[in-house]
């Protein structure tokens, strides 16, 4: 039996035609995300407050979902993704591995496929207070609040931030002490100042362009590659063509970094 945690919203359609295979895996196996019920209720719906951060409005139900014992399902720890670690396991053999771990929280099985109105068991309202958030084990310990790790718009954002600001989240420098800054660096510049004014940047909305795009030709890669960053969410006018060069960088690093912008 394994249990598959979905908007409310979505419990008549499911009750009538069964659980769409809408979401993505390792590989980009298109299937069902769902996880075994064990005797530990927690465990069980452990995903449910961390669904709840940034997955559907409203509450969250469980469907219980009974499997073939044979069927072919892809199980690992949910980092385990970035590094195609994940293993195709049965139903039934999935359902064990996990039951016998002593630390389950973060594990995940895809079922990659859709799931029947036939396999469906049950629908059932669940408690919105069960599981863990950002990490399993996170619990008392102060989430970052870095640029990166934050979400814009996540309920109690702000007055995390207020409380305990991040070093490197600015407020940013003006516009005109960046540009000094790179202008004092030198020619070609020395990277590690060329970085740290970048990353200001980065923090910006738009920003001169014009100024910045010679430093596509920075001998130093990593320039180039933290330019990519710096620009990746501006508004201004030209930074496709800029990326667009950059694509064609002759390091890989660089190359790889324009990939990653532009599948945000």
């Amino acid at each position: 039996m394994f249990v598959h945690l979905t908007a409310t919203a979505n419990t008549p359609r499911i009750r009538r035609t069964g659980i769409r295979a809408d979401s993505r895996g390792q590989g980009g196996v298109r299937g069902v995300y769902c996880f075994p019920v064990l005797p530990s209720y927690t465990l069980t719906h452990q995903w449910l407050r961390e669904l709840a951060r940034f997955g559907p409005k409203g509450s969250l139900a469980a469907v219980h979902v009974r499997l073939d014992d044979a069927q072919q399902v892809l199980v690992g720890h949910y980092r385990d993704r970035a590094e195609e670690a994940q293993r195709w396991l049965t139903a039934a053999e999935a359902v064990a591995r996990i039951a016998a771990l002593p630390d389950p929280r973060g594990w995940e099985v895809v079922v990659p496929r859709a799931v029947d109105a036939r396999e469906v068991h049950r629908v059932r309202a669940v408690p919105q207070v069960a599981g863990w958030r950002y990490l399993p084990g996170a619990h008392g310990t102060r989430p970052c609040t870095c640029f990166g790790c934050r979400i814009r718009g996540e309920y109690g954002g702000r007055r995390l931030r207020e409380r305990h600001p991040h070093p490197l989240d600015g407020p940013p420098p003006a516009v005109p002490v960046l540009l000094a800054r790179i202008e004092a660096a030198g020619e070609p510049g020395d990277p590690d100042t060329l970085r740290a004014a970048l990353h200001w940047f980065g923090l910006r909305r738009r920003g001169p362009l014009e100024r910045l795009t010679p430093l596509a030709a920075h001998p130093d890669p990593t320039v180039r590659r933290e330019l990519v960053w710096a620009v990746q969410g501006w508004s201004t006018p030209g930074v496709a063509d800029l990326l667009d060069g950059l694509a064609a960088d002759p390091h890989l690093d660089v190359r790889e970094a324009v990939e990653d912008v532009r599948a945000l």
